[in-house]
């Protein structure tokens, strides 16, 4: 696979809308398409001026884009692969601004396309395995601002990040051990390994089953062994680091939204620009 995914290469793959369909076809249905309607193993033939194929035999046609994010969508396809391209191309993100000069689209249009492509950014359902950290922040809307547990509008965030693996950021209500407990039972192994600090959510996890090792911050306490939660710190760093320096505000409404695409990033942070782009694009047929 090339390191490098450029503009040409980019272009030369997805041409037009045309091609940009067919790709979506063959992710959502595969070269062995089987006819709903008749049952039969046939050839699907494009639709002229539709986004349909029909089917060889008897023909019934198939809808590549129903249910998708481009689907209702007057915006042509061949932006929407390149506003995708964009966000895979870049480790700290863009705004939906920069987005709507690159396309030439209003500022309203940028903005939807960036909340739809970031559902495709989203966490995945497999359980976190191995070697897991788990920690909480807070968020202000006001990205410029610092904010504590305490602070009016805080928003908290929880984290969990396997060593050398994914990372799951889940926006939640508080930091109360039953919110918590709930995340850690939908997003962790029973059999994994949890490392965190002393905070009073975390005391349950040894009954509740799992090995849960701890790391003393309030004792200035940061790395003993393997006890420590840099992998989950360096997370948090990220994603503050690239919120605040792309966005001057963000809705708690689209915080989840906001903060799936970073945990994907982090996820594939060692992969390169047209991996992610090809990621991106294969969790069409996920949902």
């Amino acid at each position: 696979m090339d390191k490098k995914f450029s503009i040409k290469q980019f272009n030369e793959r997805f041409p037009d809308n045309a091609a940009c369909l067919e790709e979506i076809k063959q992710l959502r249905f595969g070269d062995n398409l089987v006819c709903p309607k008749c049952t039969k193993n046939n050839k699907f033939y494009r639709v002229a001026g539709r986004s349909a194929y029909a089917c060889s035999f008897c023909g019934y046609h198939i809808y590549p884009l129903k249910g998708s994010i481009f689907d209702h969508s007057s915006t042509e396809l061949k932006l929407w692969f390149y506003a995708i391209y964009l966000m895979a191309q870049t480790r700290a993100g863009i705004s939906a601004k920069q987005l709507e000069r690159e396309l030439g689209v209003t500022y309203k249009t940028a903005w939807r396309m960036f909340n739809h492509i970031r559902q495709l950014m989203s966490s995945d359902t497999n359980l976190l395995t191995g070697s897991v950290e788990v920690d909480e922040a807070y968020f202000h809307p006001d990205t410029q601002k610092r904010t504590t547990a305490k602070a009016h509008n805080s928003q908290v965030v929880f984290g969990m990040v396997e060593r050398k693996g994914r990372a799951v950021v889940k926006h939640v209500k508080s930091s109360g051990v039953r919110v918590l407990s709930k995340e850690i039972a939908r997003g962790i192994d029973n059999k994994a390994t949890i490392y965190s600090d002393t905070h009073r959510s975390y005391k349950h996890l040894k009954k509740a089953g799992y090995i849960h090792l701890t790391i003393n911050h309030s004792q200035q306490e940061y790395v003993a062994g393997d006890r420590h939660t840099q992998n989950v710190e360096n997370l948090w760093s990220n994603i503050k680091r690239g919120i605040t320096g792309v966005y001057r505000h963000v809705d708690p409404k689209y915080l989840q939204a906001y903060v799936d695409e970073y945990a994907f990033r982090y996820s594939n942070r060692h992969r390169q620009p047209k991996y992610m782009f090809d990621l991106i694009l294969a969790n069409i047929a996920r949902d």
